[in-house]
């Protein structure tokens, strides 16, 4: 009897195994390296992989195992899902299911999208990644669909409609399981979108709930906007991945700019919740709790960036934190339950819009720049601020080690001049409100770092500087090992201790994805998606781009096997 129990007990579990992920199976991903069933490698975002096998002694003999063409010209900004021994990749135009020891397509899934889209993807046309759930497989489209696709066969389970793209939305963002709801965002936030949050029964495609992200009069927040009907264009685009904490039941996710960028119309005041890391419920929508990092922002700070779950030793007590390496500069510390603020700290070396944060009220302490721009609809010339409209760092995400502390960020280094102007809101077109003329480059010619960052005090344990910056996504692991992307196609290993360079490879495009490890049958493997574009290659004019053809495809790496 006990052995019939047991019997139905494993039939029971390989049933559900073979089905996709379940909660389990979500919740366990980082600590489950021969798999990937979260976008982040885990609900926390850390992006660090216990595995060990590649180190710093042997990573010089990393080999390429496979390639695979992903068939498009679109920027790579996505990462990959390793699920019951299948791997997906999402691209604009695409889903691909692959064999991840030999790069062999298994399907491919087309992605139809009507021409005019691409006009309403302010920052590039690209897709990062998806989610899996009961064998499901759920991305979002450039035209701001969610669909479900069986992962066996590709085939299309349920397709609904999010918003519409003529109206200046778009969805690039991975989905999020959370609680058994999958959570997307949305993007727009640049062409007088009003930005939300939906919640969709994975199963149906029926949407659960709504939760927007400006405030609307009447609702906690409302009076933060001083224009009756600013909330309706006031931006607050949720356009990156949220992280989540089982235990807590809490779903975070951060917002962008708000809309127009400049603040002196209809949208003085604080204007929640742009700008914000939001605490939520994931059944419901409801907000527990916000943090806003930069109130009636004026220059596309955005808090979208990811909001990395961790556990730190503050004041000789383990608190459960939220780490933000933010847009405007500043490396936030959060209360995980709470949202009290506990550090924030400059960690790039030059920001001239705010003299630091109040940690007593959170706020920003404004320079007399940030002042005369807020309170200056037309001005007669431009001012410098730096950072610039794509921040300290941008979307691309960190990883987080908890072995030695430290967050590894690709950052940014350059400014950029602002002037506010009037403008009038136009359909299909971006909505800013200031004039947009490029960038101001460093005078060390050095445009981006990777940097290991201490969390608590923003400072630096090592960087490597770089002429290009990268825009490629962070991996740390137990071997000691740093890898990202360059946007000169190099796929890299750094020494995670002293920032040393250990090991390089061309991948022929330049690299804008995120990287993942993993282990089958005692290998370690390391992936990484390779083709350029994205915000910097559309804005900034660098010519040293003009020769890095486009591309997609996908690499994967081990260690070179000479016994074979």
């Amino acid at each position: 009897m006990m052995r019939t129990a047991l019997i139905l007990t494993l039939l029971t579990s390989m049933a559900a195994h073979a089905a996709g992920p379940v909660e389990s199976d979500l919740k366990n991903d980082a600590a489950t390296p021969g798999d990937i069933t979260t976008y982040g490698g885990g609900y926390d975002l850390q992006r660090h992989s216990p595995l060990k096998q590649i180190d710093r002694s042997n990573v010089s003999r990393l080999v390429p195992v496979w390639n695979l063409s992903l068939a498009n010209n679109y920027p790579q900004e996505g990462q990959p899902l390793l699920i019951d021994g299948v791997m997906y990749e999402t691209t604009t135009d695409a889903t691909v299911a692959l064999d991840p020891l030999t790069g062999k397509q298994l399907w491919r899934t087309p992605t139809t999208l009507p021409q005019d889209v691409h006009a309403v993807a302010c920052c590039g046309s690209h897709n990062r990644g998806a989610a899996a759930y009961k064998g499901l497989l759920f991305r979002g489209t450039l035209d701001a669909f969610v669909i479900a696709l069986d992962m066996k066969t590709g085939k299309e389970v349920w397709r609904q409609k999010a918003a519409d793209y003529k109206d200046g939305y778009s969805m690039t963002g991975a989905p999020l399981i959370a609680d058994g709801v999958l959570i997307t965002g949305i993007s727009g936030g640049e062409y007088g979108t009003r930005g939300f949050i939906d919640g969709w029964d994975p199963a149906t495609g029926d949407k659960l709930w709504r939760r927007y992200t400006t405030a609307a009069p009447g609702e906690p927040g409302g009076d933060s906007w001083a224009g009756a009907e600013a909330y309706l264009e006031g931006g607050g685009p949720t356009w990156l991945t949220g992280s989540y904490d089982p235990d807590m039941n809490l779903v975070f996710w951060g917002t962008g700019n708000g809309g127009p960028w400049n603040p002196t119309g209809a949208r003085k005041g604080q204007n929640l919740y742009i700008c914000s890391a939001l605490a939520i419920r994931p059944r419901t929508g409801e907000i527990v709790w916000h943090y806003q990092f930069s109130p009636n922002d004026p220059y596309d700070y955005d808090g979208v960036n990811e909001l990395v779950l961790a556990e730190l030793s503050i004041d000789g007590k383990p608190r459960k934190v939220i780490l933000q390496a933010n847009r405007n500069g500043f490396f936030y510390v959060l209360d995980r339950a709470t949202g009290e603020l506990l550090a924030a700290n400059p960690f790039v070396d030059k920001i001239n819009w705010a003299k630091g944060i109040d940690l007593e009220s959170g706020l920003p302490i404004d320079t007399e720049m940030t002042t005369m721009v807020r309170n200056t609809p037309e001005m007669d010339a431009p001012v410098d601020v730096w950072p610039s409209a794509l921040g300290g760092k941008n979307w691309m995400p960190m990883s987080y080690d908890p072995n030695t502390g430290l967050a590894y960020a690709n950052t940014l280094n350059f400014g950029y001049p602002y002037r506010s102007i009037s403008e009038t809101k136009e359909p299909k077109t971006m909505y800013l409100g200031m004039e947009f003329v490029g960038f101001t480059w460093p005078e060390n010619g050095m445009r981006g770092y990777l940097k290991a960052i201490d969390p608590l005090t923003g400072k630096a344990k090592w960087q490597v500087p770089s002429e290009l910056p990268n825009f490629s996504g962070v991996l740390s692991t137990g071997g000691g090992l740093v890898f990202t992307g360059r946007m000169d196609g190099e796929f890299a290993a750094y020494d995670s201790a002293t920032g040393e360079k250990l090991w390089g490879f061309q991948t022929g495009s330049g690299i804008t994805g995120i990287p993942v490890t993993w282990e089958r049958d005692g290998r370690q493997y390391v992936t990484i998606a390779s083709g350029i574009g994205g915000v910097y290659s559309l804005f900034s004019g660098d010519e040293r781009l003009q020769n890095i053809p486009p591309g997609g495809s996908l690499w994967t790496f081990a260690l070179f096997n000479d016994k074979k």
